[in-house]
């Protein structure tokens, strides 16, 4: 038999095949496009049907199997269980048409209307910047241009790459074994998240960041702004003192606004967020590599924090984003590692040392949070999510492989950096920029030398060159300087120097 799934919107999601294939067939289930009792195709059919491997669609049919939302039977095919319809038709939703404007605010919790407020204002926002850039550039726009294929330096799917991807593989397909059997142990699938993933986080971490941990501390979510929103809403009351670097990842604003804290900016200099006497009892930092300037904290700084959270009995939630690529030096240690009185937080995410559409974070936390956390998160996931993913990673990191992949793709991104700088020199963009040096991490940041107006006329400019860069304006606290991040990380080194090339070129063109 036929049917027809949202494949080609999936493939442009999830990198490889056989998961394009999971997610889409596992829309059309929750969508209801796909009933129940329907007998899914043959793998050799659905092969053939989307130009796939058989070997692609028995993974994809594995997982479905595994997460328990399709059933077999020998001789008789594969069929579709009884799912909960989600949405009547439509999965997916755009993040802008869920705002009803005709219903009242009022109706709404006021952690609802913050969220609605927050969403519009992003909107706002987006549209401002876009339309000043527009306003200014209008007649310089030439409409005469080819187009060329973008290259953008604003953001980029982590993609695993030759003998990571084929072990990462492997372990989903050993992960998936393990969950169809009968005897596995339920205690596996606690709200905390896989116990041998728990474990081998704790090992991990033990070793390349000197943290001791055990399972019983670790809490596993679905990415790490996960974890932070649900720490803001468990450490944070109406009104509470909250510190934030500035400029800072906006999640985490929004995250504290949505909870009714009011935020204080903590202002950095070239060596990050500089302590203060602050009244609250809660900060947020990002140590190892401050997000977005990319400052590393110096010891000092980071003992001074951790007396100031001794002190003031305050919580410090540690974000150690990307300091797994660190191609120079000697690692840093986290506050975590330097913490003597369970005052630290440390969040972890794999989706960017794995791959982008791997959403698992984890936070590691003194027990009495760990155990706050967990309630919390049994709220919103009464079981834990991507078992299969967990599992899957659990296995390739005790079989070595992601020390092995870590270690691959620091060489290959200390190549691209080292080329994204020679090619900064050689079109000289530090003409136009203050670049923050890094040994480390997925992305460079700048801060602009001349007016505001000008930059903005180039960014639009350099759109029209096939260039794009990520403006660091949202994640600004308070005004500053126009400035700006440059993510190389997913781009080879020809596009490197070709993006780079443009921008030059787009400049020039401005003068």
């Amino acid at each position: 038999m036929d049917i027809t799934i949202a494949y080609q919107r999936a493939i442009q999601t999830y990198q490889h095949k056989y998961l394009a294939l999971y997610h889409a067939l596992r829309e059309g289930i929750l969508g209801g496009s796909l009933a129940s009792g329907t007998r899914l195709p043959s793998t050799r059919d659905l092969a053939a049907m989307y130009g796939l491997s058989r070997g692609s669609v028995s993974e994809a049919y594995d997982m479905l199997l595994a997460e328990g939302y399709v059933q077999s039977a020998v001789g008789k095919g594969t069929f579709v269980i009884e799912q909960p319809i989600v949405s009547g038709k439509e999965v997916h939703i755009e993040a802008s048409s869920y705002i009803n404007e005709k219903a009242p605010l009022s109706s709404l919790s006021v952690w609802g209307q913050r969220i609605i407020q927050m969403e519009q204002e992003i909107i706002q926002f987006r549209k401002d910047h876009s339309d000043q850039r527009d306003d200014q550039t209008h007649s310089a726009i030439s409409n005469t241009r080819p187009p060329l294929e973008q290259i953008s330096f604003q953001s980029g799917d982590i993609m695993l790459e030759g003998s990571s991807q084929t072990s990462w593989k492997s372990a989903m397909s050993a992960a998936s074994k393990d969950l169809q059997k009968s005897t596995t142990d339920s205690a596996l699938t606690t709200v905390q998240g896989d116990i041998g993933l728990r474990e081998a986080i704790c090992n991990h971490v033990g070793r390349t960041r000197g943290i001791t941990a055990t399972a019983e501390q670790v809490v596993l979510c679905s990415g790490s702004m996960e974890v932070i929103t649900l720490l803001c809403q468990l450490l944070i009351n109406e009104d509470d003192q909250v510190i934030l670097e500035d400029p800072c990842y906006s999640g985490m604003r929004r995250a504290i606004i949505a909870c009714g804290g009011v935020i204080q900016p903590a202002p950095l200099d070239k060596h990050g967020v500089i302590p203060q006497d602050w009244k609250a009892r809660l900060l947020f930092v990002t140590p190892g590599r401050q997000f977005p300037t990319g400052a590393v904290l110096p010891l000092a700084r980071r003992q001074q924090l951790l007396e100031w959270a001794n002190t003031h009995g305050a919580w410090i939630i540690e974000d150690d984003y990307d300091s797994e690529f660190r191609w120079s030096g000697r690692p840093i240690e986290p506050l975590k590692a330097l913490d003597q009185t369970d005052s630290v937080i440390y969040v972890g995410s794999f989706s960017k040392s794995m791959f982008s559409s791997l959403r698992l974070g984890y936070a590691i936390l003194p027990t009495v949070l760990a155990e706050a956390l967990t309630a919390a998160k049994r709220l919103y996931d009464p079981l834990p999510p991507a078992r299969l993913e967990q599992r899957a990673l659990a296995r390739f990191m005790i079989r070595g492989d992601y020390v092995r992949h870590l270690r691959r793709m620091t060489r290959l991104y200390r190549s691209r950096y080292d080329v994204f700088q020679q090619s900064i020199q050689e079109e000289r963009l530090d003409e136009l920029f203050d670049w923050q040096q890094t040994d480390c991490g997925l992305h460079a940041y700048a801060t602009w030398k001349h007016d505001a107006t000008r930059y903005n006329q180039w960014m639009t400019i350099a759109r029209t060159y096939g260039v794009i860069w990520r403006d660091a304006a949202d994640y600004q606290l308070t005004p500053s300087a126009s400035s700006a991040c440059f993510i190389f990380a997913h781009l080879s080194e020809p596009q490197i120097m070709e993006g780079v090339k443009r921008l030059r070129q787009s400049w020039e063109s401005l003068q």
